[in-house]
């Protein structure tokens, strides 16, 4: 009998990336990854100033815009949104921290090229999620505007402020857009926190990564959301003299965030 020859004109599919796997860490571990976030700040200094100073400008400027457009009453609900597009922003510094740990020259070309190369990867993409997320925070804060407090008149941040602290109206505002805030803030956090510098290190799609990314919050809820909450108080107190703590504290948070991610995932088998 014949044997079946095999079939060498029949297309081979290319081999699926196999979804990474996470590990279990700690609070210990986060101490650990803000040592070395400081670690490699203070090893590359210039490259955290330029990409936390980057971060701090965006903030100034876009201050400066709702204040021209007369919309004061923004600042705070961006204050508050702001750090949810920060994992995008370090990108360069996760990179800084790769080359170091690798042992790899730095160089601003190879750094501002690896960052730029980005448009062209899964990356890209996340970028999109992020700006999509904190518009629709954006958006929800002028629509309670309108619902909650459209009948009060407010035309400064001052008056902004005195309305939504010292009125049973403003608490309500308060209460439903910190709510909503909350809900968008922790499905961006858990589809973020890994993903960026996953798909950063790693040739894998946007919807694996982000899965990846809340399988490692689901595995390590208390540890991951205190991060969360860390990175969040640690950006917003940042921002308030003029965004100028931002020079130290995304550099710093970005870094470490990339060893964060080292630990929270396991490595690609050999």
């Amino acid at each position: 009998m014949a044997m079946a020859q095999p079939d060498h004109n029949k297309a081979t599919s290319p081999a699926v990336p196999a979804m990474p796997e996470v590990n279990v860490i700690t609070v210990a571990d986060l101490k650990a990854v803000l040592r070395q976030g400081a670690a490699d700040f203070a090893r590359a200094p210039l490259y955290g100033l330029f990409f936390g100073g980057v971060f701090a400008l965006a903030g100034v400027v876009i201050v400066l815009a709702i204040t021209r457009w007369s919309m004061p009453w923004l600042i705070y609900p961006f204050a508050i949104g702001f750090p949810l597009i920060g994992p995008f922003a370090a990108v360069g510094l996760y990179e800084v921290s790769r080359r170091l740990e690798k042992g790899e020259p730095l160089s601003w070309s190879a750094v501002l090229g690896f960052v730029w190369q980005q448009r062209f990867r899964e990356l890209s993409w996340m970028a999109f999620v992020m700006l999509f997320i904190f518009w629709i925070w954006m958006y929800q804060v002028r629509l309670l505007i309108a619902l909650v407090l459209g009948r009060m008149s407010f035309s400064t941040l001052d008056r902004f402020l005195e309305i939504v602290f010292t009125t049973p109206t403003g608490w309500l505002f308060l209460a439903i857009g910190h709510v909503i805030g909350a809900v968008l803030a922790l499905i961006l956090f858990s589809i973020t926190v890994i993903s960026v510098p996953l798909l950063m290190e790693r040739e894998l799609d946007i919807v694996t990564a982000m899965i990846t990314s809340f399988k490692a919050v689901l595995a390590n809820p208390p540890v991951m959301l205190g991060w969360g909450v860390v990175v969040t108080l640690a950006v917003i107190l940042g921002s308030l003299p003029v965004f100028l703590g931002l020079l130290v504290v995304l550099p710093v948070l970005g870094h470490a965030t990339w060893h964060l991610y080292k630990r929270a995932v396991k490595p690609i088998a050999a």
